[in-house]
């Protein structure tokens, strides 16, 4: 692996007076996948927004693509991009007026020829890309993030609950768009709930319980690249001693 895009060392958040995350540490290096998974209140999305510059943290160190969020949050997010669970996106903009729409907004211009080819990447047909995404299921949606992503060519990919609500078939789409932009050297963070998704597209997967950190697994060979019953005590809370 090459040096980390994205370091996260000690990092405690506060907030209501306790600690959301507490001391966790993490790297992810150009043309890898993490996954972290956890359960609801593990802290999971409190992280991404800590390395975002949202929130503000209480210890540690936070660098993505050598910025710190809390000194330099636009530079973090124009390095950065970032999957919400729920897209965010105009419901009466088609999905074309959309992503114009943010790349404007990020002052970045992209060719018609380069919008075509992250919509045929996503296998978003040209028919769908011109109606507007209030029409939508969730996989679309998604699907339009994802090729907004793609255009904005970060090396960095913040991913949070992203396979949540798919169907089998928009979530093996969603998994093949992941293990593509792994291919061009993006550092990818998913969070999920989806310990088979994890174990299926991730070069390393961590277990997040009540902010802190627990076991992290390396992928091994094919065909099982995880202990997958490991993984599953784990993060269950109920691995042995």
């Amino acid at each position: 692996m090459t040096s980390p895009v994205l370091s996260v060392t000690d990092l405690v958040v506060a907030r209501g007076g306790r600690s959301v995350i507490d001391g966790l540490s993490l790297t992810v290096s150009a043309g890898e996948v993490y996954a972290l998974l956890g359960g609801n209140g593990a802290g999971k999305s409190t992280l991404l927004f800590a390395i975002l510059g949202l929130l503000r943290r209480s210890g540690g160190t936070v660098t993505v693509g050598g910025h710190d969020p809390a000194v330099a949050p636009d530079e973090v997010r124009r390095v950065a991009a970032y999957l919400p669970e729920n897209v965010a996106l105009y419901d009466h903009l088609t999905a074309v007026e959309n992503v114009r729409y943010f790349l404007d907004l990020a002052e970045e211009k992209r060719s018609l020829a380069e919008l075509d080819a992250a919509f045929e990447a996503v296998k978003l047909d040209a028919a769908a890309q011109r109606r507007r995404v209030g029409d939508f299921s969730k996989g679309m949606r998604q699907k339009t993030a994802i090729a907004l992503a793609i255009l904005r060519k970060t090396p960095v990919l913040l991913l949070d609950e992203p396979t949540s609500g798919l169907d089998p078939a928009a979530t093996k789409d969603f998994h093949d768009l992941v293990l593509a932009l792994r291919q061009q050297g993006t550092a990818v963070l998913m969070v999920t709930h989806d310990l088979f998704g994890a174990a299926e597209i991730a070069d390393r997967v961590g277990v997040l319980q009540n902010g802190v950190m627990g076991r992290t697994w390396s992928a091994g060979p094919e065909p099982q690249r995880f202990d997958i019953q490991a993984l599953h005590r784990s993060y269950a809370g109920r691995e042995e001693a």
